[in-house]
């Protein structure tokens, strides 16, 4: 998952919770059921990611194109462990911390089935990465040892080069497909953000702490400069791609 240059984990200055430890910060049950929605919600896409890539190994056109992918999807499943770990290790069940977002995430990849290879990698880079940016936003305000693993697991596994590198191969051998791509990547920005803010919406600890601990609820326009934050690295994403945003 690729990382946005304008990403706020990496150029904000912490402060409050942002910079405390676990220990400290999960004193507040509010912040601690955040990070338990937050990490369950994170486990689940991680293990969802190991089973979509692995199932778009079998629409790979080459052994080589197969093997990487299955390269990709192992690095997903670590990333799925590191997090049912973390959770074990708070004294959450891992289970339980997935299933609010099991519905959700399935609807959405229902919704959003690739119909060939080159659709598989669009979605993976455009739709991951649409993700891997709000949850960026997040980390900025968790304690540093939360922080610290959320960065680590939404870490580009090499989807992003690879995608480019063949997406911009097949435009290049056959330029209408870059409409039809398109296309399918504006409904993937679409469904990717409604996704995101139903997830802000419907988890009322975390909605709180994505604008820093706010008692009464989260800011709508704090909320509006993050999805025009994510906007502007989606943008950049279909430039990369050669496609028109």
């Amino acid at each position: 998952m690729e990382t946005p240059d304008n990403a706020a984990a990496d150029v904000q200055e912490h402060t409050g919770i942002a910079a405390q430890d676990w220990e400290r910060a999960s004193a507040d049950p509010q912040y601690r059921a955040a990070v338990i929605d937050l990490l369950g919600a994170l486990a689940y896409g991680e293990l969802s990611a190991f089973e979509r890539l692995a199932e778009d190994a079998k629409l790979a056109p080459t052994m080589d194109d197969k093997a990487e992918l299955a390269k990709m999807a192992s690095a997903e499943f670590h990333h799925f462990e590191r997090l049912r770990d973390r959770l074990a290790q708070i004294e959450a069940e891992p289970n339980e911390a997935m299933e609010p977002f099991a519905a959700a995430l399935d609807e959405f990849h229902r919704q959003t089935a690739p119909s060939d290879w080159l659709e598989g990698l669009v979605k993976a880079y455009v739709g991951d990465s649409i993700a891997s940016d709000f949850y960026r936003e997040v980390a900025a305000r968790l304690d540093s040892d939360t922080r610290g693993l959320v960065l680590t697991v939404l870490d580009d596994t090499g989807h992003a080069t690879f995608a480019v590198e063949k997406v911009r191969a097949a435009i290049d051998a056959e330029p209408r497909v870059g409409g039809r791509l398109a296309l399918w990547a504006r409904r993937l920005m679409g469904e990717a953000l409604s996704q995101a803010q139903r997830v802000v919406a419907d988890r009322d600890a975390l909605s709180t702490m994505l604008v820093g601990g706010v008692a009464d609820g989260f800011d709508l326009a704090e909320v509006g400069r993050m999805f025009s934050r994510i906007t502007e690295a989606h943008t950049k994403r279909m430039a990369a791609l050669g496609l028109a945003a």
